[in-house]
């Protein structure tokens, strides 16, 4: 059982404080809160050599079953405000932004993409489109890729 590589799902109140500590310690090092792993470790009330046995073993579950990746490839004029408009629409939607890709405006519009998840979309991905498609600049907008 020692070299093992199976995933196992545990409720986090049956862990040893240990590990929950560790996954603390994680958190505050890819948050920027803390500079190294001593630091981490310190604040996260572990030793060192603790957080190094386990760093690589425990991580938080995320069930994104329901949570998709969607990228949208948008044509805007080159304007100014039009970009934040659209990222402004995307936003009050709920999606979080993941990525934005701006090209160097020719013929007066500028192609962008922009992915994002929809972990708290509040409205449809279509109505989104829809509703980017409607803004003023929008040149034209379409949905390139999601995963499931």
């Amino acid at each position: 059982m020692a070299n093992d590589n199976r995933r196992i799902l545990v409720n986090a109140d049956l862990l040893p404080e240990v590990l929950l500590k560790v996954l603390e310690a994680k958190r505050l090092l890819a948050q920027g809160k803390v500079h190294n792993a001593s630091e981490a470790a310190r604040v996260a009330g572990i030793s060192r050599s603790a957080f190094y046995k386990y760093k690589d073993g425990v991580s938080f579950y995320s069930d994104d079953r329901t949570v998709k990746i969607i990228t949208y490839s948008l044509t805007l004029m080159d304007e100014p405000g039009i970009l934040s408009s659209v990222l402004d629409q995307i936003s009050e939607s709920g999606a979080n932004i993941l990525t934005i890709n701006q090209n160097i405006p020719v013929d007066g519009v500028a192609p962008v993409t922009v992915s994002f998840s929809t972990g708290s979309l509040k409205m449809p991905e279509s109505d989104l489109l829809e509703a980017l498609s409607l803004l003023k600049g929008v040149v034209g907008c379409r949905s390139l890729m999601e995963n499931p």
